[in-house]
């Protein structure tokens, strides 16, 4: 089976993505994209396929994915439906989440090594392990600077570490639909261009060339969210930039971002951000000062 592409979430507000997966399972499908993924399991009773491995999940397993490198993971059905089966911390991003010349410095060399070896994934063990999943929670819990901070400190620890085994075959290549990648920009376009207006699924569908119902389907695969949601997070990302500017009214910056009220836009700030847009813009004061 083809792996499809799946679009990474961005948010102005992080240069790249960490997500807390929590639940009955992955919610995932047989999938790529051009961000590196490392993956920390903390729960699970399942299986992981990157290229062409299949290895038994248990508490602790650690991987790094390359860039384009498809991979999977699931929960074993027997466990499928405990809402606590499932407890890992996925980290994706791209080589440039630091800028285009990032790995052309010296001191980055050791890290472009490690992303050629990535290309086939990275099983990691022993005290690297430890140590490496010890500071991916601590990522998780962290914000701006010191976030990320804990992912260059990972992706030192992982470069100079020889206790990372290779998953895939060397002589593994993957079969990647380039039509779901340019199919999904369009969407991402269109998504981006029309954030101050009413997005419904009809319009985004007609950009996917898919019906209502396929596209529902093709984007929730491809995101891990439904259209609303990924809408919903790229709105509080902007607002997010808008905010830094004072003289900006709150009301205002709602409705710029496409919110039709102030009530929804507080409601949906503090969900994705976990602070209200008032003191989102307090922190952004104190951290100035």
């Amino acid at each position: 089976m083809k792996p499809v592409f799946e679009k990474t979430p961005s948010r102005q507000w992080e240069s790249f993505h960490c997500e807390v997966v929590r639940g009955s399972s992955y919610n995932a499908t047989w999938h790529f994209h051009p961000e590196y993924q490392l993956t920390l399991v903390l729960k699970s009773s399942g299986h992981r396929l990157v290229g062409d491995n299949i290895t038994p999940l248990k508490a602790g397993d650690l991987v790094l994915v390359g860039s384009n490198l498809p991979h999977v993971w699931q929960q074993d059905e027997e466990h499928h439906g405990s809402p606590t089966a499932v407890h890992a911390i996925v980290v994706r991003f791209l080589e440039t989440f630091l800028g285009s010349h990032f790995l052309e410095t010296p001191e980055a060399q050791p890290v472009r090594r490690l992303f050629k070896r990535a290309a086939r994934g990275l099983q990691v063990s022993g005290r690297t392990r430890e140590v490496v999943a010890a500071r991916v929670q601590k990522l998780a819990e962290s914000h701006r600077l010191a976030r990320v901070a804990e992912l260059l400190n990972i992706l030192h620890v992982l470069a100079e570490s020889k206790e990372l085994r290779p998953i895939a075959s060397a002589g593994f290549v993957p079969e990647l639909s380039s039509g779901d990648q340019s199919r999904m920009q369009r969407v991402c376009d269109y998504i981006n261009s029309h954030l101050e207006e009413v997005i419904g699924r009809t319009k985004a569908a007609a950009e996917a060339h898919l019906s209502v119902g396929a596209f529902s389907r093709f984007f929730r695969l491809r995101t891990g969210k439904t259209l609303p949601e990924y809408v919903n997070e790229l709105r509080v990302g902007r607002a997010c930039h808008l905010l830094a500017d004072e003289n900006r009214k709150v009301t205002d910056i709602a409705l710029q971002c496409g919110f039709r009220n102030l009530a929804n836009f507080n409601r949906r700030f503090r969900e994705i951000t976990r602070m209200t847009p008032r003191d989102y813009r307090a922190q952004l004061r104190r951290s100035a000062g």
